[in-house]
């Protein structure tokens, strides 16, 4: 199953997903889509004039260009999502931080989406980061479960 994960360049959420056999959704591989040399395509030249186009599918004319260049890299994860993580006020080395506009866009579309959501504030001590681990591992097994089913 294919798994839109919040923070979008999340490794940890990443790699736990992939442990559990499912997709991670990352803007990372996004953004390989774009990145073809070390040099020039090198983050932020990498965005094009269409970027900010192809973001107006997902926010507004009047929204800031930033914002739908961000989109029209978290908009395909989005849409492909078929399950989602969300960690809530994670700190800057977590993930991505990107703009808060385009955090709240990106969080409030998967929710809209009506696909399976987990949403989890993150840890600030041991026994939250054991109980957050058991809840992700619990969610993941339940699509597992969700999975062999239909099957």
């Amino acid at each position: 199953m294919k798994v839109a994960i919040f923070p979008p360049n999340s490794m940890i959420l990443a790699d736990m997903i992939e442990r559990k056999g499912h997709e991670p959704l990352v803007v990372q591989k996004q953004m390989q889509k774009k990145v073809t040399s070390p040099d020039l395509d090198a983050p932020p030249f990498n965005m094009t004039e269409q970027d900010p186009i192809n973001g107006l599918k997902y926010a507004a004319i009047e929204v800031p260009s930033g914002v739908r260049g961000r989109m029209s890299l978290f908009g395909p994860i989005i849409e492909e999502a078929e399950a989602a993580i969300i960690m809530m006020e994670a700190p800057y080395g977590f993930g991505c931080v990107g703009c808060a506009r385009s955090n709240e866009l990106t969080t409030f579309s998967l929710r809209k989406r009506k696909i399976p959501v987990l949403e989890l504030d993150y840890p600030t001590s041991r026994d939250q980061t054991v109980e957050m681990v058991y809840k992700i591992n619990t969610f993941l097994d339940n699509l597992n479960q969700d999975i062999n089913k239909e099957e």
